[in-house]
């Protein structure tokens, strides 16, 4: 949403007085050092709140402080909310130390009781403990920051190799040329997955597979390079802003088994 106002705003600067907006609160993920950047710099938002949770959480569990620095707001989404606990899991349920990346789960009077009229999710949502296994792949540092690495069911595997999208996506929002980017997995006979980079560019600019793999050798790691670039004008959403990635990766899939993959055509609005 942040995006989507700033991209407006430059191209009508005449058209809107700022005066008096100087608070925002951004959540449903870590807010990327450029974007903040910007809503600092282009919509002259003084302080921004960083939070996180989920609907089943009422929905705020953690955010960050007033006098919180710029790191921590774009490297964590703040401390876990008064009477409210939190912990960090593995996949079998065990409570890892401070630092160790796991599941992120949550405990409190904020807690959904159940989801209506549907006792086997809620089960496999909430333990016999009363934990909220949100599904977030997250890290709880020793000052109690939570950093999220992104969702559990988000992650690729690729060869053998863990590759969690935020890291890939988080880069890619430092080009200037792009407005906002989705990194998705997709099926691929030999690695078992394969990265998809799904970028909105800045004022219908375009970029192709060469021009990102440039952008990012030499900062990531070779093998989360994106294999596939794929121009978009926008992305499928939730009613509440998210965006659908597993609606994403279906309708990737479906391109893939029908365009040879070293032959993408121009009509699909893909590049490699």
């Amino acid at each position: 949403m942040f995006i989507s106002m700033l991209d407006h705003y430059v191209s009508n600067k005449e058209s809107f007085s700022l005066h008096s907006l100087n608070r925002g609160i951004m959540t449903g993920s870590i807010c990327p050092e450029e974007l903040l950047k910007r809503c600092n710099t282009d919509l002259k938002i003084e302080f921004m709140s960083i939070c996180y949770g989920l609907t089943e959480t009422s929905p705020v569990a953690f955010q960050t402080a007033p006098d919180d620095s710029f790191e921590k707001r774009v490297t964590s989404v703040g401390k876990v909310h008064p009477h409210t606990e939190a912990k960090i899991c593995d996949e079998n349920g065990v409570t890892l130390k401070r630092g160790e990346k796991g599941e992120i789960c949550i405990r409190g009077y904020s807690v959904m009781l159940k989801y209506w009229g549907n006792e086997e999710q809620t089960k496999q949502f909430i333990d016999e403990s009363g934990w909220a296994h949100t599904g977030d792949q997250g890290i709880i540092d020793d000052d109690g920051y939570l950093e999220i690495v992104g969702r559990v069911k988000d992650m690729i595997i690729r060869g053998g190799e863990n590759i969690y999208p935020k890291e890939i996506e988080n880069y890619l929002l430092t080009h200037p040329d792009i407005s906002d980017a989705q990194v998705i997995g997709v099926n691929d006979e030999r690695m078992g997955e394969e990265i998809m980079a799904c970028i909105i560019m800045n004022n219908k600019k375009v970029l192709t597979h060469g021009n990102i793999k440039e952008f990012l050798h030499g900062h990531i790691s070779h093998f989360k390079i994106p294999k596939y670039v794929r121009l978009m004008a926008e992305y499928p959403l939730t009613v509440t802003g998210k965006v659908k990635k597993n609606e994403m990766i279906t309708e990737a899939n479906k391109i893939l088994e029908e365009v040879d993959s070293d032959d993408w055509e121009v009509d699909h609005n893909i590049y490699t």
